[in-house]
Order: structure tokens, then sequence, then C-alpha cells
């Protein structure tokens, strides 16, 4: 009997901290959406790892950290960068618990968007490593947005394609 309320105690107690875990990493997210939102460009880009990379909506948007700072610089120095709030969201962490993954669904100023990417645990603190942004296309117009972007898209293909 003692060794099953001891296993039922490591248990509750595992629950318990990958709980704390993923309301940490929650506040993370939480706290550089709200710096976009409050065009705080230090707290924005003091909560994202040296390495990271952010890959916007746009194919050709595959941001390094420092391209991802010089791009994004002049919409926080406008004082309104982009305002994004998480409306669900689920949170994956490896065992060692200093990698966590997730995906979440956005309320934005272009409606629905999809965010997804890789969290660090950096001397004991989450940093955004990797986030793709993806507009969210309800499937009943998928093929009315296929045609508004055939031109473009064909032109990029070719482009890329020869890389």
């Amino acid at each position: 009997m003692k060794k099953n309320n001891l296993i039922f105690f490591f248990l509750t107690l595992c629950v318990f901290v990958q709980g704390q875990t993923k309301d940490s990493i929650a506040s993370t997210l939480d706290a550089w959406h709200l710096a976009a939102s409050n065009a705080n460009f230090d707290a924005y880009f003091g909560l994202m790892t040296e390495d990271a990379i952010f890959i916007g909506t746009d194919a050709t948007e595959n941001w390094g950290f420092e391209a991802f700072k010089t791009f994004s610089k002049p919409y926080f120095d406008r004082g309104k960068a982009w305002s994004f709030t998480a409306i669900e969201r689920n949170i994956f962490i490896n065992e060692t618990e200093d990698i966590a993954w997730f995906d979440e669904l956005l309320n934005t100023q272009m409606k629905i968007c999809r965010g997804s990417g890789v969290l660090k645990k950096v001397d004991g603190h989450w940093m955004v490593a990797h986030y793709v942004l993806s507009i969210a296309v309800p499937n009943e117009y998928v093929d009315e947005l296929v045609e508004l972007k055939k031109v473009k898209d064909d032109s990029l293909i070719i482009k890329l394609s020869k890389n």
C-alpha cells in the first residue's frame, strides 16, 4: 500500500511540475506577443534567442534574428508593431524540460492566424528560438486564394527553383 501511495504521489508531483512549466512557457509567449502589441522592441527581442528564426506569412519571409530585428525596427519605432492574442494553444515539452514546442491559434489584425514554434530554456528562462506564422484559410476558400496568388507564386517558384 505504501508503494502505491508513493507512486501516486510521484505521478501527481510530475503532473504538477509539468503544469507549472507549461504555465511558464505560456506566460513567455503571452509576454512576447504583448511586447509586440506595445511596440516594446527590447522586450520583444529580449524574449528570443540570438539564433532565433522567424518565418512570416509571405513565402519570402524566413528571417534570422538580426535580419528580423532590422526588418521589424520601423514597425516598433512608429509605436505599433503587430497585435497577436492566443485564443488556443497546445504546448509540448521534452523529457529534460529544456525544449518546448507549441502551436497556437491567434486573433490578429489579419483575423485568425496560426503560430507554431520552439522555445529553449536559456539560463533558466524560456526563450523563443523558432516561430512560424501562417494565415488560417478556411478550406472552402482555398481555390479562391490559390487563384489570387497564382501569378506571384508561379514567378516565385521559378525563381526559387533556380537556386
